[in-house]
């Protein structure tokens, strides 16, 4: 097998993007350019891909999948999760403010956690075997420190992240130009197509080997089983 050549077969995935910029639409996004990179490389191999503003829906702050039940009088988080539930890639993006992530990224986290302990089809973590990715642009420094946050937390949740599965574009530390500002040199940036381009086809490819294998065996890693006393190989050493 020839890995260099391009494969193919990655129709009919599904590919959710969150955007945490502050900005409500349709004001302009500067982390929306970045993901349109991902979102054209994905749509040309035939994934449906689709980007939720959190900042344009009322989504409560909490760790529960409704939070009407826990005080809220409006939720609009259990209308949005259906595409969590269905998709294949999720890709959390967003600003950095404050040397950190927005507080709609950290919210939409914290939403996510909250079906953190629902189970698959397969009797898996809700999150299996989703793949995850993460895209961070801003104009001060804490690209890296945002995508260890986010990734993280997704694989602490059951997502698969590939390698090299997060891009960013930063303009110089303090004041100064976002990444779609006229001059910025983010669109041009090779370093950051270059990595928001190996991210999109490595989400892709591990999307691709867990749909035709169907998601991450089960063996080692079921829940209710763990709770009827299977151990998978584990031995107490207290009973050795």
């Amino acid at each position: 097998m020839n890995n260099h050549l391009k494969p193919d077969g990655y129709k009919g995935l599904k590919a959710l993007f969150f955007n945490g910029t502050l900005k409500p639409s349709p004001q302009l996004s500067n982390t929306d350019g970045l993901i349109q990179i991902s979102r054209d490389i994905m749509e040309k191999q035939g994934v449906s891909t689709k980007v939720v503003r959190t900042v344009d829906h009322d989504i409560a702050s909490g760790v529960y999948p409704d939070m009407r039940e826990h005080g809220w009088t409006t939720d609009e988080w259990p209308e949005i999760y259906p595409d969590v539930r269905d998709a294949d890639i999720v890709v959390v993006a967003g600003p950095i403010w404050l040397g950190d992530n927005s507080s709609q990224t950290k919210k939409l986290i914290e939403r996510l956690y909250a079906h953190s302990g629902e189970l698959n089809s397969n009797g898996q973590w809700a999150f299996y075997p989703k793949v995850g990715g993460c895209l961070i642009t801003g104009n001060e420094d804490g690209i890296k420190h945002c995508s260890m946050n986010v990734l993280y937390s997704l694989q602490h949740i059951g997502f698969t992240i590939p390698p090299q599965s997060d891009a960013g574009w930063i303009g110089p530390v303090g004041p100064g130009p976002s990444y779609l500002d006229e001059g910025s040199g983010g669109p041009e940036s090779d370093f950051t197509n270059r990595n928001a381009t190996f991210m999109t086809w490595n989400l892709l490819h591990m999307a691709k080997i867990l749909r035709d294998a169907g998601g991450i065996p089960a063996y080692g890693n079921l829940p209710a089983e763990w709770k009827a006393g299977t151990r998978f190989d584990f031995e107490n050493p207290e009973y050795r």
